[in-house]
């Protein structure tokens, strides 16, 4: 019995429903395919609506149902929160898409399958290096918010590293994220050909919008926190044009293991999937892989599968929609290659 957490209903809705439905489609296919060690898995998931207090309930809700296993939660406040109580309960977890760091850190029973925020940056500055994205580059960041500031600190001592030029690192704040003229033209006017974007969409679509009155357009390379800038209103797409972001999914992509998933999926649930949904379809089969490798079943106690599967999860590597090759470290970080996906037309 695997267990799922997330935001059902309320403003993160599209990110529950999303893990939701990539988890139960990889559960239909493992059960029609034999299941895993030859036992069917059943899954569950409860509604959190992202809220920490509410997750906790959710929890209990599934141990009550009998959970064994954990894949969640979606969000990273309620994942933190959650964490400490599978820890308790010495019970196996996997993130399919919680950044924060303090999600898994400190619980040897958590594992993510997404990058952390910080771990953003780091691959980022490696992506940008290892394409030659750029010769200059600047970064403009917001000095107030911990997932920018993060992915900004990772992302600058990543580039020294790898010898990138970094000519020009701007902040602003929170109190101050409307006007971006003094950020744009010190990039400008230091000859960056690529601005690095560790921030929100709203941020960036005006950040894009004042470069073009500018008549500055660089190659502009953001994280996760991009992904959304298309559907700004009044926003003209046509600046977003070449744009890039870091992200493990594209439903787009040519590969035959994305063209199979996004059918399958558009076939169940008449809608395109999003990074989400790659995200649980993928830590369900991480999941598979581990208890295969570590011969559990369904008779085994809470904590004796928690105990097999951690030692598992460091062992196996597994080939997904959002990784290949991917291999987990005891401190339940993942390591795969960072992919990055352009807006095109």
């Amino acid at each position: 019995k695997i267990g799922g957490i997330g935001p059902m209903t309320g403003d993160a809705a599209a990110y529950g429903e999303a893990v939701d439905n990539g988890a139960k489609l990889a559960v239909e296919e493992i059960n029609k395919n034999g299941g895993i060690n030859g036992k069917q898995v059943e899954f569950k998931t409860e509604d959190d609506q992202a809220d920490a207090e509410k997750a906790v309930n959710a929890y209990n809700t599934l141990k009550d149902w009998g959970m064994q296993i954990l894949m969640g939660t979606v969000t990273s406040g309620s994942c933190t929160a959650v964490a400490s109580e599978t820890d308790s309960d010495h019970m196996f977890q996997i993130t399919p898409s919680g950044t924060a760091v303090e999600s898994v850190q400190d619980h040897d029973n958590v594992f993510r399958l997404c990058f952390s925020d910080p771990e953003q940056g780091t691959k980022s500055a490696e992506y940008i290096a290892k394409n030659k994205l750029a010769t200059k580059i600047a970064v403009i960041y917001n000095s107030s918010d911990v997932y920018s500031n993060g992915i900004y600190t990772n992302f600058a001592a990543e580039a020294k590293k790898e010898g990138l030029d970094v000519v020009a690192a701007e902040a602003f704040t929170a109190d101050n994220k409307t006007d971006f003229s003094v950020q744009l033209k010190k990039a400008q006017s230091s000859g960056a050909d690529l601005v690095f974007l560790p921030i929100y969409y709203q941020e960036a679509s005006a950040i894009l919008q004042q470069a073009a009155k500018l008549d500055y357009h660089p190659t502009f390379f953001g994280c996760d926190g991009l992904d959304g800038i298309l559907g700004v209103e009044g926003f003209d797409k046509s600046l977003a044009e070449g744009t890039m972001l870091l992200t493990p999914y594209a439903s787009d992509a040519q590969d035959e293991k994305t063209q199979t998933f996004t059918k399958a999926y558009e076939d169940k649930y008449g809608d395109t999937p999003i990074q989400f949904a790659a995200d649980a379809y993928d830590a369900i089969y991480a999941i598979k892989a581990a208890i295969e490798e570590a011969g559990v079943t369904p008779d085994m106690s809470v904590s004796d599968i928690c105990e097999a599967m951690k030692t598992a999860m460091t062992e196996i590597t597994f080939d997904g929609l959002t990784g290949e090759g991917m291999t987990w470290s005891a401190d339940g970080e993942p390591a795969k290659a960072p992919k990055a996906m352009k807006i095109v037309d």
